[in-house]
């Protein structure tokens, strides 16, 4: 994203090692890889968890993306969390990978120069699965991202809900419009024009923005991902700085008018940025534990469906 929300994110992050627990037993490697989808070597950082190098069958693969501004480094920073999670057996273990993307937007340009949103999904995704122990499922490879990076994983989770079996997208930098034309200074002010026409081309190309806009794909994709069941996680604080709470609240919406299943957290008193951002992240890692490793049946909760199903076909309450 812009240059605001790169220092002021970086800022926020602080409270995410200032209060955690020294790391653990895990393991943080760097790796390269080059593709003709973008211009240069793309550097990243993996996160190892403990016994990885004993571990027999493969592991889950998360992509783990950064904000705007950012680099491989936000693994390093958001690493307390993940061990400390992973000390409580509050998370699986899984090989975790942060990409240096830039501020890229996890896009394609639209002039063809950087293809990032397709090396994502193919180059990068294939190098991963070549160098580490991790499954070459969807079932296992998830999606994790922060401001922009948040905007990057429900982006390609919407565009390849084959690859990607659920993602958590936290104060996504998205916009809570369907066409360019109805956004307001309100919800763009933080994105500058030599940005916008890297991305979007010179002039400004509004169809090209759509196809890339994430509740845009959401509605002209909603039978494709209502199919693909997707795990899809967003959330916000309702104090946002960049006003992304409103964007996050009109994805909900889509979501739901198009019967897409979703978990959507609206948080109080919580902004872009400072302490509320390690619960939040937590929260987010747990939902996409839970995909990885669903619970079993509640027997209270088949009980009482099964008590009320009789009632619901006597009055003809439809399914959504």
């Amino acid at each position: 994203m812009s240059q605001p929300i790169s220092r002021l994110f970086i800022v926020g992050l602080l409270a995410l090692w200032l209060f955690a627990p020294a790391a653990q037993a895990s393991q943080l490697v760097e790796g390269k890889v080059q593709s003709t989808l973008v211009p240069a070597t793309v550097e990243y950082n993996a996160l190892l968890p403990d016994g990885y190098d004993g571990a027999t069958e493969p592991l889950p693969l998360l992509l783990f993306l950064h904000g705007g501004g950012g680099d491989k480094t936000f693994l390093n920073r958001m690493r307390p969390i993940l061990d400390e999670m992973w000390q409580a057996g509050t998370l699986p273990p899984m090989v975790i990978v942060t990409p240096s993307a830039g501020r890229s937007f996890y896009m394609d340009y639209k002039d063809g120069s950087q293809k990032w949103e397709t090396f994502m999904a193919t180059d990068f995704l294939e190098h991963l699965r070549g160098r580490f122990k991790v499954t070459k499922e969807r079932k296992g490879t998830v999606l994790f991202g922060i401001s922009m990076g948040g905007l990057g994983a429900l982006r390609l989770g919407f565009q390849y809900p084959e690859k990607f079996a659920g993602l958590a997208a936290l104060e996504p930098g998205i916009d809570p419009v369907l066409k360019w034309k109805d956004l307001t200074a309100r919800n763009k002010f933080w994105r500058g024009p030599d940005v916008m026409d890297t991305l979007f081309g010179k002039p400004f190309d509004e169809a090209y923005w759509e196809a890339n806009n994430v509740a845009t794909i959401a509605t002209n994709q909603a039978d494709k991902l209502r199919a693909a069941n997707l795990g899809i996680y967003i959330e916000a604080g309702d104090e946002d700085l960049f006003f992304l709470h409103e964007a996050t609240e009109f994805l909900h919406r889509i979501l739901w008018d198009q019967n897409i299943k979703h978990e959507y957290h609206l948080v109080r008193g919580a902004d872009h940025v400072g302490r509320t951002i390690r619960p939040r992240a937590m929260e987010g890692l747990e939902f996409l534990a839970r995909l990885l490793i669903p619970p079993p049946p509640d027997p209270e909760v088949d009980a009482a469906r099964k008590r009320m199903e009789p009632l619901k076909k006597k009055m003809g309450v439809p399914e959504r």
